[in-house]
């Protein structure tokens, strides 16, 4: 039975999905960098007293939005590549291309989200170690993926390296960022930098096969 505490709880929670998705709405007409805490309670019919009781600054604010924009970002990409409990259950490597797909469409389909997380839109903000958890686990698991495809011979002990890891997320995480700078309207998973995905993982994926393997 749904106590006094359950609700106000929920209602708590409704009232804090609504400010991100207004901060999210200015930020998208404002730039992201560009977004008041005054602004942000004009559009949701607050005083700025009032919305402090639910985040005390702007930093607080953009914070949650790292946090969940970081969550919904790792919930695409497991849900395309599999979870942390399935890895060692599937193809590496076309969960790796799965997953990367996956981030750039997430990414094309909430650009306000994908620029907080990829750049540094805001200065003085840094996510804390709360908030990051969600993209830290999206490198991690991919980082176990790499290593049961070296594990497996289909790819080069070099790939499992931090390099590598780096080298691959700057691939992905380009393509996003050409296509939010470039072509912004396009459909997730379409676009002009977006299509190139798939041949820049391959790419990335030659040079780690060895020599006698083709890279999947």
């Amino acid at each position: 039975m749904e106590t006094v505490h359950d609700r106000r709880k929920a209602r708590r929670q409704a009232t804090i999905e609504e400010i991100l998705d207004a901060a999210v709405e200015l930020m998208a007409r404002d730039g992201v960098g560009g977004m008041s805490l005054s602004g942000v309670a004009r559009s949701v019919g607050m005083k700025p007293p009032s919305l402090y009781e639910y985040f005390p600054s702007k930093l607080a604010l953009y914070d949650a939005l790292f946090a969940r924009g970081a969550g919904e970002l790792l919930a695409a990409v497991r849900a395309a590549a599999g979870t942390s409990d399935t890895i060692f259950d599937n193809d590496a490597v076309a969960a790796l291309r799965a997953g990367a797909r996956a981030y750039v469409a997430w990414s094309q389909a909430n650009p306000v989200a994908a620029e907080l997380l990829n750049w540094r839109p805001v200065p003085g903000f840094v996510p804390t170690a709360e908030a990051y958890a969600p993209s830290q686990a999206i490198v991690a698991e991919l980082h176990a993926r790499l290593t049961l495809a070296v594990e497996r011979g289909i790819l080069l002990p070099a790939a499992a390296t931090e390099d590598a890891v780096l080298l691959l997320t700057a691939v992905i995480a380009g393509v996003v960022s050409q296509q939010l700078a470039n072509d912004p309207h396009a459909a997730p998973g379409s676009g002009s930098y977006a299509r190139l995905l798939d041949p820049a993982v391959t790419m990335w994926l030659a040079h780690y096969t060895p020599a006698t393997k083709g890279a999947s």
